[in-house]
C-alpha cells in the first residue's frame, strides 16, 4: 500500500513529499526522527543528516543505506553537543537493526525490502542533560586579564540557566569583539577560544583571547562611483572629520547620512585594512546611482474623504549636483466618501461640488557650492476641500537648510501666499509674506519603524499685517521619543506630542488653512478626522488658534513579522491662543496590529474613543489602515 499523500495547496504547508516507490534497482526509505521536541535542535539534525537530505534518492542497495548511516552516527553528535548536549547520543536503525555492531545484518534487512516496500529507518535521539554557560574569562594575547575600565564585567556577565550552545559562545565571543571595536579598536579580533566542559555538574566555561589592536581614528574618506554626481554633494554628506576617534557607530553614521543623498542608490563604506603614517583608518565610501527620472500613480479610497488619485514625476539628478525636481498633482472627491457634514455645509452656504485638489512643483538643491548648506523652493496650487471649510489658494516659498550634522539641521526662508477661505464663520480672503524658520534633530535609527532615538522639530513662522490681512505668528512643535525594553527591541515604548499655536488675529480673520484641528488616524484616533476642537455655528468644526495632542505606545513584537500595540491618545483644538485645559480633552484607547515587511510595517489600529459628544459623529469604534507606525 503506497503511502497516504497529505493534501498541500501549492506547498503553502510544507506536507513531507511521498517517497520514491520500491523498485527493483533501488531500495528507497522512509525515516523518522524520535528522540527530541526542541524544534530547533530537529530542524539541525535535518539539514546535517545525509539520511534526511537524500531521502528522495534512494540508495541502490543496502550497502549504500548502511553509509548514509555510518555518516549520520558520526555527524548528529556534533549537533547536539552545539546545542549545549554534551552527553548526548544517537543510534540509527534500520528496520530495527542497530547500524552499529551490526552491519551486516542491517544490509540484509535493508536488502529484504527490495521490490517490497519502504525500508524503515529510524534515528532515536537521546539528548541527555542541557548543560549550562557558567563563566566567561577574557584574556589578552600575552595572558593577562584585561582591567575593568577597559572591559566592563557587565560585558561578560552570565545570566543564569544559559545553555552552553555553540551559537551562544559565538554570540559572546562576538559582543566582546564588538565592545572592543567601540571602544576605537578597528583591528580587535578572537585569537583563540578555550571551552572546558564538566560532566559532573552539567556546566561549561569559556576562555576567549582577544587581541584588541591598536586605537585608531578616522582618517582620510575617499569616494568612488557615481561618476554623474558632483563628488562635493556626497562629501558634504559626510560630518565626521580625519582624526575624529573611530567606531563602527561613525561609520555606520556616514553609510547613513550619505544614503540621504535622493540620487544615490547604494552605500558602502569600507575600512581600511591598516593604519596610515599617522595613525588614523582610511575609509571608502562606494556609492551608486539610481535612475535619475521617476514617475508614479496611486489611488486611495478613505470613507471620510472619498476617493483620490495622486500622480508625480520626479528627477534626481537634475543638473549632475544631486539636484531633485519634483511635480506632484493629486486630486480627491469628497461627496463620494462618508461626509456626515455635507448638509450643514450646504446650509451654511460653503458651496462646493466636493472636487479638490493640489499641484505643487518642488526643488532642491543640496550642497550649495560644496557646503552643508540646501536650496529649498517650492510652488502650489490648491483647492482644499474638507468637511467644515473650503480653501482656494496658491503661493511659493524658498528657504535655506543649514545641516550641521546627520540629525541636526536649521533652516530659514519666505514664504507667500494668498487666497480665500470659507468656513461657518464667513470668508476670508488673504495676503500674507512671512518669514518661517525651523530647527530639525532625528536620531532614530528607521523612518518606517524606528527602535531607539528622537525625533524633534519646532517651526516659527511670522507673517506681518498687510492691507487686507492681519498678521499672524505660527508656532508648531512635535516630538517624539522611542525605547527600546530589550536588545532585540521587540518591546518598545514609544511616546509622542504636538503643539500649536496662530496669534495675532482673530479666529474668525485667520484662514482655515493656518487654524489648527484634532482628531482622525494622525491625532486622536477613534473621532472624525479634523473634528475636536471648537464648534461654530451650523455644529461646523471652525478648528482652533492653538492644539495639544499626545500618545503613547507600547510595540510588541510576538513573532519576527507580527507585533501587537496598545495604545492611548488625547487633545484637541482650542479657539484661544494657548491651551486652555478648562476645556476639555478628547481620548481614546485602542489596540493595533502590525505586519512587518522588508519596507516597514503594514499597520491596523482600532480605536475606541472614550468622550462621545453629541453632534460629533463619533462612532463606537473605528479602524484605520496604512504602512508605517503611526507616528
Amino acid at each position: 500500500m503506497r503511502p497516504a499523500r497529505a493534501f498541500d495547496l501549492f506547498g503553502l504547508f510544507g506536507s513531507e513529499p511521498e517517497p520514491p516507490p520500491p523498485s527493483l534497482s533501488a531500495l528507497p526509505y522512509t525515516l523518522r526522527i524520535v528522540g527530541t521536541d526542541d524544534s530547533d535542535v530537529l530542524r539541525a539534525l535535518q539539514d546535517t543528516s545525509t539520511l534526511y537530505r537524500l531521502r528522495q534518492e534512494p540508495p541502490p542497495d543496502g550497502e549504500g543505506l548502511l553509509r548514509r548511516a555510518e555518516a549520520d552516527l558520526a555527524k548528529l553528535p556534533d549537533v547536539l553537543s552545539g546545542y549545549g548536549y554534551y552527553q548526548g547520543s544517537v543510534a540509527v536503525r534500520i528496520d530495527g537493526t542497530p547500524a552499529t555492531g551490526q552491519a551486516a545484518a542491517a544490509v540484509r534487512a535493508a536488502e529484504a525490502w527490495r521490490n517490497r516496500g519502504l525500508v524503515p529507518v529510524r534515528i532515536a535521539i537521546d539528548l541527555g542533560p542541557l548543560y549550562q554557560l557558567r563563566r566567561i574569562v577574557v584574556r589578552d594575547p600575552v595572558g593577562r586579564a584585561f582591567p575593568e575600565d577597559v572591559l566592563p564585567g557587565r560585558i561578560t556577565r552570565v545570566d543564569a540557566d544559559i545553555p552552553a550552545r555553540s551559537a551562544t559562545v559565538l554570540a559572546q565571543e562576538a559582543r566582546i569583539v564588538d565592545h572592543f571595536r567601540a571602544q576605537g579598536h578597528p583591528f580587535a579580533k578572537a585569537i583563540r577560544r578555550d571551552p572546558v566542559v564538566d560532566d559532573s555538574t552539567h556546566v561549561m566555561d569559556v576562555t576567549f583571547t582577544i587581541d584588541p589592536g591598536p586605537i585608531a581614528h578616522l582618517g582620510p574618506v575617499s569616494v568612488s562611483g557615481a561618476p554623474g554626481i558632483d563628488p562635493a554633494t556626497i562629501r558634504s554628506f559626510i560630518y565626521a572629520e580625519p582624526g575624529d576617534p573611530y567606531s563602527p557607530q561613525a561609520v555606520a553614521a556616514i553609510r547613513r547620512s550619505v544614503a540621504r543623498i535622493e540620487a544615490i542608490g547604494g552605500v558602502r563604506v569600507r575600512e581600511g585594512t591598516a593604519l596610515d603614517a599617522d595613525g588614523n583608518l582610511p575609509l571608502f565610501v562606494d556609492v551608486s546611482e539610481r535612475e535619475r527620472n521617476l514617475v508614479g500613480v496611486s489611488a486611495r479610497y478613505s470613507t471620510v474623504d472619498g476617493p483620490g488619485v495622486r500622480a508625480y514625476y520626479a528627477n534626481r539628478n537634475l543638473f549632475g549636483g544631486g539636484e531633485t525636481f519634483r511635480l506632484d498633482a493629486d486630486i480627491y472627491y469628497l461627496g463620494l466618501g462618508n461626509d456626515p457634514f455635507a448638509t450643514q455645509r450646504k446650509i451654511a452656504g460653503i458651496g462646493t461640488n466636493g472636487l479638490g485638489g493640489r499641484l505643487s512643483a518642488t526643488y532642491v538643491q543640496p550642497a550649495l557650492w560644496g557646503s552643508r548648506n540646501d536650496l529649498l523652493a517650492n510652488a502650489f496650487v490648491t483647492r482644499e476641500v474638507q468637511q467644515s471649510y473650503l480653501v482656494d489658494g496658491g503661493g511659493a516659498s524658498a528657504a535655506i537648510r543649514h545641516r550641521f550634522s546627520d540629525t541636526f539641521s536649521a533652516q530659514v526662508g519666505l514664504d507667500a501666499q494668498a487666497g480665500r477661505s470659507k468656513d461657518a464663520l464667513g470668508t476670508v480672503h488673504y495676503r500674507l509674506i512671512g518669514v518661517p524658520a525651523s530647527v530639525t534633530y532625528d536620531s532614530t535609527d528607521n523612518l518606517l519603524d524606528p527602535t531607539r532615538g528622537v525625533r524633534a522639530i519646532a517651526s516659527l513662522a511670522v507673517y506681518p499685517g498687510a492691507v487686507s490681512s492681519p498678521g499672524i505668528v505660527v508656532a508648531k512643535a512635535q516630538g517624539s521619543t522611542y525605547y527600546a525594553l530589550d536588545e532585540e527591541a521587540r518591546y518598545i515604548l514609544a511616546g509622542r506630542i504636538g503643539f500649536g499655536s496662530v496669534s495675532g488675529a482673530p479666529l474668525a480673520d485667520i484662514p482655515d488653512n493656518f487654524r489648527f484641528f484634532a482628531g482622525g488616524g494622525g491625532s486622536v484616533r477613534g473621532y472624525p478626522y479634523r473634528t475636536l476642537g471648537p464648534i461654530g455655528p451650523y455644529n461646523l468644526p471652525i478648528g482652533g488658534r492653538s492644539v495639544l495632542d499626545a500618545s503613547l505606545e507600547a510595540r510588541i513584537k510576538v513573532t519576527d513579522t507580527i507585533g501587537v500595540v496598545p495604545f492611548f491618545d488625547a487633545g484637541t483644538a482650542f479657539a484661544s491662543a494657548v491651551p486652555d485645559f478648562d476645556e476639555k480633552i478628547r481620548k481614546s484607547v485602542g489596540i493595533g496590529l502590525r505586519y512587518y515587511t522588508g519596507i516597514g510595517p503594514i499597520r491596523a489600529d482600532l480605536a475606541f474613543p472614550l468622550d462621545p459628544y453629541k453632534g460629533g459623529h463619533v462612532r463606537p469604534a473605528v479602524l484605520y489602515l496604512s504602512l508605517g507606525q503611526a507616528f
